[in-house]
């Protein structure tokens, strides 16, 4: 790296770009980052974003594979150029079977002859039913129906979530399921239909898991939300050698039993640290809940629990209490594909506080659900999510669209009749071995611990700096520079872009690194341009003293 030389953002400069979500933030540095690569032989590390640089392929080639046999059907019952009819349900099951038997070798065959047992003999689907389902569906011929998601398909998301959410230990009775376009679509409809339904109210208190993904913090502010926001912080506790555990204190937990508090949400495992929450603080929340807060609506976002070994989602502990958001986007590779679930358990404090709401309240809900039912007051909370996702009015065009919820439910199946779990053990290897090759960079011994999830890593310099130099070095730092200055000397100098933990409620001297989308080679580098910015720091240091 070449010796320090001045950043071409001036330090009023970096204090005012601090306002901005780290995401927008990003994009000064990403322009920082081409200069510098445009200008040496070195090339761009952008590890701030999320996206996961493999693809799981075994499902789509079944999916692919299974598109054709769909357009066979479709031209079985009508064949003229470029036009073919609807696939018919009687005996497809039995040519669908032929089809597997006439291309032994087609990409993703195993795969469907093990979703096809799968469902018929384990789940007990009528064979014609299911492959009917899955034929009509990869066409996307028709609107989906039900609207909330296909009936096949759910029974097997949720065997999926049961085993990946729950650790093959679910809860009694069953959850209802919403298929959605991505995580994002699911907390977008699940914050509007907790409005719309009086669950809750503008102004209201809520509490908020931090450090969490910045959009998370963003939408209670809005005017339409403004809702007043507890931290529960997993920033707060430290390790005798300095390092952040990431996990909620007791004394963080025990906040939520202030009923002025009406929800609390999370991401678990964690965004931007990347744990998952610690055993004795999932029980201690659940005996909270059970013994002083019934009533605490819970919105857990778990879109990384695969990445931890035995992961157990509160969606498992706490159900009739959570609203669970599940995106198969990270360990599939798919974020293109847009695959989220909303999960509801059927026996939920939703349809329970609904029936209790003010007859005022009840009588204007049942007015805006009067046209889709005739018994609108028993309407559950889960199907006027459905409802409120298409203004109600559009409700019979409500759904993830079909060839989406195939695959959905392709990926699913792949994990179920994955025995060895041999493909999420590859992705636990993957982000575990790019989180052992950042550490190596930065010349520090590997930290074990089992909630680790490791797809991304959050880095607080400050308490590196008191650490290993003391309060007057971090006094220095805090005086002379602004956060994220290191964010821009790393960008301008080594064409490294990584995220700001301040931005995600984090430690103001934090850096989030994505263990994601770089190769594994990349993150020893990482490491050692940050080594290297920071002795640039210490130096200054000493020169100023």
């Amino acid at each position: 790296m070449s010796p320090v030389k001045p950043v071409p953002v001036s330090r009023a400069q970096e204090k005012t770009l601090e306002i901005l979500s780290p995401f927008e933030l990003k994009n000064n540095l990403i322009q920082l980052a081409e200069e510098h690569t445009r200008n040496s032989a070195t090339q761009m590390l952008n590890a701030g974003r999320g996206n996961p640089n493999w693809v799981c392929t075994t499902p789509r080639e079944a999916f692919f594979t299974l598109g054709r046999f769909g357009i066979e059907e479709s031209k079985r019952t009508l064949n003229v150029p470029d036009t073919g009819g609807m696939p018919q349900k009687p005996g497809i099951a039995k040519r669908f079977m032929e089809f597997l038997d006439r291309n032994p070798d087609a990409p993703g065959v195993k795969l469907l002859r093990a979703g096809f047992d799968y469902g018929v003999k384990k789940m007990g689907f009528d064979a014609d039913v299911f492959i009917h389902e899955l034929t009509d569906s990869i066409i996307g011929d028709q609107y989906p129906t039900p609207d909330r998601m296909l009936r096949c398909t759910e029974r097997i998301v949720h065997a999926y979530l049961a085993q990946e959410m729950c650790a093959s230990r679910p809860p009694k009775g069953h959850y209802d399921l919403f298929a959605v376009e991505g995580g994002t679509a699911a907390m977008c409809y699940t914050f509007d239909s907790l409005m719309v339904n009086r669950l809750l109210h503008r102004g209201d208190t809520i509490a908020l898991g931090v450090p969490t993904f910045t959009p998370y913090i963003e939408i209670p502010e809005l005017d339409r939300f403004s809702f007043r926001v507890v931290e529960i912080s997993a920033n707060k506790e430290l390790r005798a050698d300095g390092t952040h555990t990431w996990q909620y204190a007791d004394s963080e937990i025990d906040k939520l039993a202030d009923r002025r508090i009406k929800a609390f949400f999370l991401v678990n495992p964690s965004n931007p640290p990347s744990y998952a929450m610690r055993a004795n603080s999932l029980q201690r929340l659940v005996k909270l809940v059970k013994t002083k807060r019934p009533d605490l609506i819970i919105i857990t976002d778990d879109v990384y629990g695969t990445f931890v070994p035995g992961f157990r989602s509160l969606m498992a502990e706490l159900p009739h209490n959570t609203i669970g958001v599940y995106s198969y986007s990270k360990h599939f590779g798919c974020t293109g594909w847009r695959l989220g679930v909303i999960a509801i358990h059927e026996e939920n404090i939703f349809d329970r506080m609904i029936t209790k709401l003010p007859a005022k309240d009840r009588a204007a809900l049942n007015k805006r659900y009067d046209t889709l039912t005739l018994k609108p007051e028993k309407m559950k909370f889960i199907d006027r999510m459905v409802a409120d996702s298409r203004s109600v009015a559009l409700n019979h065009t409500a759904g993830l669209s079909l060839p989406q919820q195939v695959q959905m439910a392709l990926f699913s199946l792949f994990a179920l009749t994955d025995a060895a779990d041999s493909y999420k053990t590859i992705c636990q290897l993957i982000v575990r071995r790019r989180f052992k090759a950042l550490w190596d960079g930065l010349g520090l011994p590997y930290p074990a611990d089992k909630n680790r999830a490791g797809y991304y890593c959050e880095l607080d310099m400050m308490i590196w700096a008191e650490h290993a130099f003391g309060a007057d070095f971090a006094k220095f730092l805090k005086q002379n520079y602004e956060p994220v200055d290191i964010l821009f000397r790393l960008a301008e100098l080594s064409g490294v872009v990584l995220m700001h933990g301040g931005g995600f409620e984090g430690p103001q001297w934090s850096v989030r690194v994505s263990l994601a989308n770089l190769p594994e080679d990349a993150y020893p580098k990482i490491g050692q341009y940050l080594v290297e910015a920071s002795k640039d720091y210490v130096k200054e240091w000493q020169a100023s003293k």
